[in-house]
C-alpha cells in the first residue's frame, strides 16, 4: 500500500511539472527575445516530428491525425498555419482548401467545400507566391463557417486507408492543437511539442492579415512565448523569421528546399538569395544569426543515387558547425515517395508501402537532429532500436 501511494505521488508530481512547463512557470521562463540555445532536456535528439500529424493514416492537420501521431510516439506535432477571415489561425496544408483544374474539375481538396452549394459563390482565383490558383480559400471564411466543413484526405489514390475517414473530422485551430498537446503531455508523462509553420507569410502580409502577431499572441496566452517552451516556429521565407527573432525567444527554424528561392527573396529579384546559397557554410552561418535550426528537404541530406540512397552531403556537418539543428523533411511510407530500391512489389503501385524503415534508418544514421515523418510509428520503432544499441 505504501509503495503504491509513493508511486501515485510521483506520477502526480510528474504531471504537475509538465503542466507548469506548458503554462510557462518553469524557472527558465520569460527570457528576453534573443537567439537562445535549445534547452538541454528538450527536444529529444533525434526528435520525431509528426508531419501534419500521422498524415499517412488520417486526413492531415486534423485533431485525429495529431492524436494518432501522439499515440504512435511522436515528440512533436506539426502544423501549417493559415488564417480565417475573422483572424483565427487554423491548421491546413494550404490556404486553398479545394483547388480546381483549368476545366473546372477538382484537382485537390482537404475539405468538402466544393460539394457545399452554400459556399459555391466563394470560389475565386488568387495569386499565391506567384502562381494563380482557382478554388476556395481559408481567408474567405469565418471560423464558424469553416467549422461546418469536414476534412478530406488530400491524396486519396495514394492513401485510401486515410480517405476512409473522409467527412469525420473538423478543421483544427491552433488553440485546439495547443490544448491537445498539453492534455496529452499530462496523460503520457512526456512533453508533446508543437512545430508550427507560418504558411505564405508574404501573401498574408500583403492582404493585411499577417500571421505572426496572432501566432505570438496565442503562444503568450498559453504561456508558450518563451525560450524553453516546447515549440518551434518554421518558415520557408526569411524576412518573417528575422522579424520574429526580435519579437520572441521561441526556437526558429529556416526551412530549405532543394530548388528555388524563398518567395520573399524572389520578390527582391537579383538581390534575393536562393536556397542553394543558404545551404552553403556562409549561408548557414547567416541563418544562425536569427534561427536555431534548418529544415532541409530530404534530398539535400541524402540524395537518391542509382535508385537508392546516395552518399550523404556535408549539409548536416556544415549546419552543426554553424551551431544549427537539422530537422529533415519529409519521410513517407508509400512507394510513390521512396527511392526505387526501397519500393515494394508491385513498384508501379504508388500506394503500396515500401521499406520505410530502411529509409528512416538511413536518415537517422546521417546525424540529423530530427525528422519529419507521415508515419510516426515507423520512426518510433527505428529510434527505439537505435537507442537500444550499445
Amino acid at each position: 500500500m505504501k509503495q503504491r501511494l509513493i508511486m501515485e505521488l510521483l506520477q502526480t508530481c510528474k504531471k504537475a511539472m509538465l503542466a507548469l512547463a506548458w503554462m510557462g512557470l518553469a524557472a527558465t521562463a520569460q527570457a528576453q527575445p534573443a537567439a537562445p540555445a535549445p534547452a538541454a532536456s528538450w527536444p529529444p535528439q533525434p526528435a520525431l516530428i509528426a508531419h501534419r500529424g500521422a498524415s499517412a493514416l488520417r486526413p492531415e492537420h486534423t485533431l485525429a491525425a495529431y492524436q494518432k501521431a501522439i499515440d504512435d510516439g511522436a515528440d512533436l506535432i506539426e502544423a501549417d498555419l493559415v488564417i480565417t477571415r475573422d483572424g483565427v489561425l487554423v491548421s491546413r496544408h494550404e490556404n486553398a482548401i479545394a483547388i480546381l483544374k483549368a476545366d473546372g474539375a477538382l484537382q485537390e481538396a482537404t475539405t468538402d467545400v466544393a460539394d457545399r452549394p452554400e459556399f459555391a459563390a466563394r470560389r475565386t482565383t488568387r495569386t499565391i507566391d506567384g502562381k494563380a490558383i482557382t478554388g476556395w480559400f481559408v481567408e474567405d471564411f469565418t471560423l464558424a463557417e469553416l467549422k461546418t466543413l469536414r476534412a478530406r484526405e488530400r491524396i486519396p489514390l495514394l492513401r485510401p486507408g486515410s480517405a476512409a475517414y473522409d467527412g469525420q473530422f473538423e478543421v483544427a485551430t491552433l488553440e485546439e492543437m495547443i490544448a491537445l498537446a498539453r492534455t496529452q503531455s499530462e496523460r503520457t508523462g512526456r512533453t508533446i511539442g508543437l512545430y508550427l509553420e507560418t504558411k505564405h507569410p508574404s501573401y498574408f502580409q500583403a492582404m493585411g492579415q499577417p500571421l505572426e502577431k496572432p501566432l505570438l499572441d496565442m503562444l503568450a496566452k498559453h504561456g508558450l512565448n518563451r525560450a524553453d517552451a516546447p515549440v518551434f516556429i518554421q518558415s520557408f521565407e526569411v524576412g518573417n523569421l528575422r522579424a520574429l527573432r526580435a519579437l520572441t525567444p521561441v526556437r526558429l527554424v529556416q526551412l530549405l528546399a532543394p530548388n528555388g528561392s524563398p518567395f520573399d527573396q524572389t520578390l527582391k529579384g537579383a538581390q534575393g538569395r536562393t536556397y542553394a546559397q543558404m545551404a552553403t557554410p556562409a549561408g548557414l552561418a547567416e541563418i544562425a544569426t536569427y534561427a536555431q535550426g534548418v529544415g532541409p528537404g530530404r534530398a539535400m541530406v541524402i540524395p537518391v543515387a542509382n535508385g537508392g540512397h546516395g552518399r550523404p552531403t556535408s549539409l548536416v556537418q556544415d549546419a552543426h558547425a554553424a551551431g544549427l539543428l537539422v530537422h529533415v523533411w519529409t519521410l513517407r511510407p508509400e512507394n510513390a515517395f521512396l527511392p526505387a530500391r526501397l519500393r515494394s512489389a508491385p513498384a508501379s503501385n504508388g500506394a503500396q508501402r515500401g521499406d520505410a524503415r530502411a529509409d528512416m534508418d538511413a536518415f537517422l544514421r546521417s546525424g540529423i537532429d530530427g525528422v519529419f515523418t507521415d508515419d510516426p510509428a515507423i520512426g518510433r520503432a527505428a529510434l527505439d532500436a537505435m537507442q537500444r544499441k550499445p
